[in-house]
């Protein structure tokens, strides 16, 4: 008898090492139990205790509470986690990981007039994202038929051909189309949009000078080479 109760009594301690987090009871013999249940409410009584100790010391310290996750942060996470760019773009998050909402995205073209040009877009996300597009301006000051000298920029999937099926992909994706492909037909910059379908040569031009830093008409554009 006395085997059959160290027997119990070593698989009761495995039962209840601390990595466990539910509680099974296997013993053969009926005295145990009765202590294996009390162990097992000391332990999870325990658990708790060290829970709420650690919440308490991250609030001494000045740690804030867990922000609960609205659902367009919940989207805009799994679309930035799935993200499948061109070597040409790129997404920063200059507030850092805790604010998802607000970020980045660099345009380098490779092919087309503004190649060799370096265009830095500004994301500004709605909690009631996917339902309402994200608020997208260009940063780079840039001659250009779709974005205008304050940074507005003309592309369907962000006014009314937006979709929620639509995602972040979408858009960066399509804002670099727009330098491989401008669209003199929806302009923003009227001037620009008449130049290129008038003139491409002296758009080419036009957009070269203002790259390299230099005025086109009377409006100067910084270098973004």
């Amino acid at each position: 008898m006395m085997g059959g109760l160290s027997l119990a009594n070593q698989r009761v301690q495995q039962v209840f090492s601390p990595s466990d987090a539910v509680v099974i009871v296997r013993c053969p013999i009926a005295p145990c139990l009765g202590d294996a249940f009390h162990q097992a409410g000391a332990m999870i009584r325990l658990f708790k205790v060290k829970e709420k100790q650690k919440e308490l010391a991250e609030n001494a310290n000045g740690g804030s509470p867990i922000k609960k996750q609205t659902a367009g942060e919940l989207r805009l996470h799994k679309d930035i986690s799935e993200l499948n760019l061109p070597k040409s773009c790129s997404i920063s998050f200059p507030n850092g990981k805790d604010d998802l909402m607000n970020f980045e995205v660099s345009i380098r073209p490779d092919e087309g007039y503004y190649v060799g040009g370096t265009f830095l877009f500004s994301f500004q996300v709605s909690p009631t994202y996917p339902h309402e597009a994200p608020k997208v301006k260009c940063k780079t000051k840039v001659y250009h038929p779709n974005i205008d000298l304050e940074g507005n920029v003309c592309l369907n999937i962000l006014r009314e051909d937006w979709k929620p099926v639509l995602n972040i992909n979408t858009v960066i994706y399509g804002l670099y189309h727009l330098f491989t492909e401008p669209n003199y037909e929806d302009p923003l910059n009227h001037d620009a949009a008449a130049v290129l379908r008038d003139n491409p040569k002296m758009f080419e031009s036009n957009v070269r000078r203002a790259m390299y830093g230099g005025h086109v008409g009377q409006t100067y554009f910084p270098r973004c080479m």
